[in-house]
């Protein structure tokens, strides 16, 4: 059996580091001993990609499609050096952000045309596509207070609301599309609740990797 990709989605603030750790902690408790779970993120999930990591979210402002090439050239690095491997060895892959985040970011947010980013996303991904993807919602404007009280802000954070507004729009119109991949989480309510949530949606899918 090939192992799992499942995805964190959501905007800023929405929790998605908090709840990939715990469910990474959950499934080491309950995934038969022959799988092993990784925890992964994008950009960043490899060396390069931590290279690019910096240049996305620190101190320099790449042009729209600069930024866009960039987070490619991540993921086609990830996809290649990481995922890939690490799904035809039978790992459960808990990955923080993939392709619905550069169609919601860069599709939605920056007005990229959606045609010149699936065709980017294709020749990235390879064709791998999440067996699953949870997306945490949030209001943009709670989202937005909650990385503020965080502390210091990256650069996508600090873009204005009605980006970020954009951005959650397009995460909506994305489950609505895919709705049997990518499914809703309410990320509003306490951490134990939204953890509740996504455990309920990821049981059916990961069952016979279960004890």
């Amino acid at each position: 059996m090939n192992g799992k990709l499942i995805v964190f989605e959501g905007g800023e603030g929405a929790g998605k580091t908090t709840q990939i750790e715990n469910v990474y902690r959950w499934l080491q408790s309950c995934l038969q001993v022959s799988y092993t779970v990784k925890i992964t993120r994008e950009p960043g999930g490899t060396a390069l990609g931590q290279e690019i990591r910096t240049l996305l979210l620190g101190n320099h402002t790449p042009s729209d499609r600069a930024e866009l090439l960039l987070y490619a050239a991540d993921r086609a690095q990830h996809v290649t050096q990481d995922l890939k491997p690490a799904l035809t060895q039978g790992c459960i892959v808990l990955c923080d952000r993939y392709t619905d985040s550069t169609i919601a970011y860069q599709g939605y947010g920056r007005g990229i045309d959606l045609q010149l980013i699936a065709q980017l996303n294709e020749i990235a991904t390879q064709g791998l596509e999440s067996d699953l993807t949870l997306w945490l919602d949030v209001p943009a404007e709670i989202g937005l207070l909650r990385a503020q009280n965080r502390g210091k802000r990256d650069r996508i954070e600090q873009a204005d609301l009605a980006f970020h507004q954009r951005v959650r729009q397009g995460f909506k119109f994305l489950a609505q599309q895919h709705p049997q991949r990518l499914h809703h989480i309410d990320a509003q309510p306490p951490e134990s609740q939204v953890h509740q949530q996504i455990c309920s949606v990821l049981k059916p899918v990961l069952q016979p990797y279960l004890k």
